[in-house]
């Protein structure tokens, strides 16, 4: 079956206007999100330009480059709503948007004035997401959260320790990208529900991060209070399936392999050339492979490490076994099926002619989409916006002067 390409499509958030004016990176990824499939996201930054994103490493030069792929396909402005002045400009501001997007601490909006009546006076059909550590209400609420805390104290890092070991964080604030992803969601859902009803007022999204992430973790509660179990890390062992762990090849290249169902495992016998396992009634079912998982990861970690990873890769997929080995971004780069999908694609850059960025996920088949170009220079479209709003050019560069914008 053959997709056409439809023209370019603006995405199926076209029309929705969200102003941005969180900071970092979890509520300004899911805004980010939106912005990938349509929606005109204007990012509201303070003018002395102090978001830690813009200081964190990637920097070349001083050019921030985590926070230019990171706000990609956003137009920004400068506004200190703190001021008097700022305060009145963004309540005049939100009647044109639809979407309020904040992560300060629990009641910060409040005390600038900015208390939710105030924004729905603004604006009656306003969604007002506000993403924060550990949420609006409960003992924790006034509390600073970073992704590294909401991963650990939502039961993830536990997961990630090797066996009787210390638990280990990723390299990289997956908290914040998890908690980025229900934002996006939340805007989508919301916004369906305002435009299949006219008459449909504005609500506040409460979203935690570390719920978020606790969210994703299904079966923690069942499996504690059913089996009383407490689920730890084993390292790279799976104990919910097996055989699944991260493999070693004699010349020591790294991959993970999963061969949880019977079909899958029954298969992997034949590639080790091992169809005596296939009788082993320690190995019969799934259950019973996950209840012998340390004699049967020792039988196939030890075939593993007797063998080079090319002879292991033309086994492994000679008999579909899924498996891969553990990608660098050099790898992803050169990667034939990542080239074959576009799954890097270039944002364009005043700074650097383009940058490299992940591909708009997911794609709609038939839909062209937009790429979109980098996140924007402290201020960059301040005229461009404010003019919009009816603001002259002189009364902009006094707003400047008094630190509004």
């Amino acid at each position: 079956m053959t997709h056409h390409k439809t023209k370019t499509n603006p995405g199926s958030l076209a029309g929705v206007r969200i102003l941005d004016m969180a900071t970092v990176l979890a509520a300004p990824s899911g805004a980010t999100m939106c912005a990938d499939h349509g929606a005109d996201v204007v990012k509201l930054e303070l003018p002395d330009g102090n978001d830690a994103l813009r200081h964190m490493q990637p920097i070349k030069d001083g050019s921030p480059l985590w926070w230019k792929v990171a706000n990609r396909g956003k137009r920004g402005i400068t506004l200190d709503v703190r001021k008097p002045q700022g305060r009145e400009l963004l309540l005049a501001m939100l009647a044109q948007f639809d979407v309020l997007v904040e992560n300060f601490r629990t009641g910060s909006l409040d005390r600038w004035g900015l208390d939710i009546a105030t924004l729905h006076r603004a604006n009656p059909r306003l969604i007002v997401v506000r993403l924060t550590g550990f949420g609006q209400t409960g003992p924790y609420s006034a509390r600073a959260g970073f992704a590294r805390v909401f991963e650990a104290m939502s039961g993830f890092t536990n997961l990630t320790a090797p066996a009787g070991g210390a638990p280990m964080h990723s390299n990289y604030p997956i908290g914040d990208s998890v908690a980025g992803i229900f934002c996006a969601f939340s805007i989508a859902a919301e916004m369906a529900r305002l435009r299949a009803d006219p008459e449909a007022l504005g609500v506040e999204v409460d979203l935690s991060a570390t719920e978020a992430l606790f969210r994703i973790l299904d079966p923690l509660p069942v499996e504690h209070e059913q089996l009383g179990l407490a689920r730890r890390g084993e390292g790279n062992l799976a104990t919910y399936t097996a055989p699944s762990n991260m493999y070693r090849s004699a010349d020591g290249v790294f991959f993970s392999m999963v061969a949880s169902s019977q079909a899958v495992w029954l298969r992997l016998c034949k590639a080790m050339d091992k169809p005596q396992l296939a009788d082993d009634p320690r190995f019969g079912s799934l259950p019973q492979r996950v209840a012998h998982v340390h004699a049967l990861d020792a039988i196939v970690s030890g075939w593993f490490a007797e063998h080079g990873f090319v002879q292991i890769s033309q086994k492994l997929e000679a008999c579909e076994i899924p498996f891969s080995k553990v990608y660098d971004i050099a790898d992803i780069e050169a990667d034939p099926h990542f080239q074959a999908r576009e799954a890097i694609i270039r944002l364009a850059d005043a700074d650097h002619g383009s940058l490299p960025a992940p591909c708009i996920v997911p794609r709609i088949i038939g839909r062209d989409m937009p790429v979109p170009r980098s996140g924007p220079a402290l201020g960059e479209h301040n005229a461009e916006v404010y003019a919009a709003f009816g603001i002259s050019a002189d009364e902009l560069a006094q707003l400047r002067a008094q630190g509004v914008v």
